[in-house]
């Protein structure tokens, strides 16, 4: 184990399929990462791509404050298909003081057993599907983020019922109270948006605003 004191940004617990992809994708974002596993063999293949990565048999308090847990500023615990562990695990980094803990939840019952114990939850398996259903039923969205059960972020691609429109007279906040927040031209973003600004057929604008004032735009002109 490490004697490492320094801050570091993430600390992953548990590198199944969700683990592994996030502890990779934050590594490649630049992000310093500890990673923590009991298999051999996943440590082994992320440890070049990470900041430090240990095998641990246990995860009482004591093994995670030696592998220096309590220094990362926000640590997930990815072990959800194990649900004691996953929350005697959180318990633990919680209590060892680390000021973000996040948690893999596979219930609703699990998940809110973590929240109870001050743990902010995901729930990786349902947001995926909720995911792709809304982009199943919305052709046009090409992608989201959620915001709240009621604001979100959409990416829609425009068709020509727009073409030569300008920020001006399309009038989204008037009409549908919505906002542009940026444009994707090509290769180009476009993030100060002016009212004399045209938009064209093939554009990707990112929108937010209420969801259901985003469909309604959407059946409209862009579908």
């Amino acid at each position: 184990m490490s004697d490492y004191k320094s801050s570091i940004a993430f600390g992953i617990i548990g590198l199944g399929r969700f683990g592994f992809s996030l502890a990779e994708t934050l590594a490649e974002n630049g992000q310093e990462v500890l990673a923590l596993d009991n298999n051999e063999s996943k440590i082994k293949q992320i440890q070049d791509k990470v900041q430090q990565a240990f095998v641990v048999t246990q995860l009482d308090q004591a093994t995670l404050e030696e592998a220096g847990i309590q220094n990362c500023d926000t640590v997930i615990v990815c072990i959800g298909e194990r649900v004691e562990a996953s929350i005697l695990t959180t318990l633990n980094v919680i209590e060892l003081g680390v000021p973000r803990v996040i948690a893999k939840a596979i219930s609703a019952e699990h998940g809110r057993v973590l929240q109870k114990i001050g743990a902010e939850v995901v729930y990786p398996e349902r947001d995926r599907a909720v995911r792709l259903a809304n982009l199943l039923t919305r052709p046009r969205a090409m992608d989201y983020i959620d915001l709240s059960s009621e604001y979100t972020i959409s990416e829609l691609k425009l068709t020509d019922k727009l073409h030569g429109k300008s920020i001006l007279e399309l009038d989204l906040r008037k009409k549908f109270r919505l906002n542009i927040i940026a444009i994707v031209r090509k290769n180009e973003t476009i993030i100060e948006i002016t009212p004399d600004l045209k938009l064209y057929t093939n554009d990707l604008i990112a929108v937010v605003g209420k969801k259901d004032n985003i469909i309604k735009f959407e059946r409209l002109f862009t579908s």
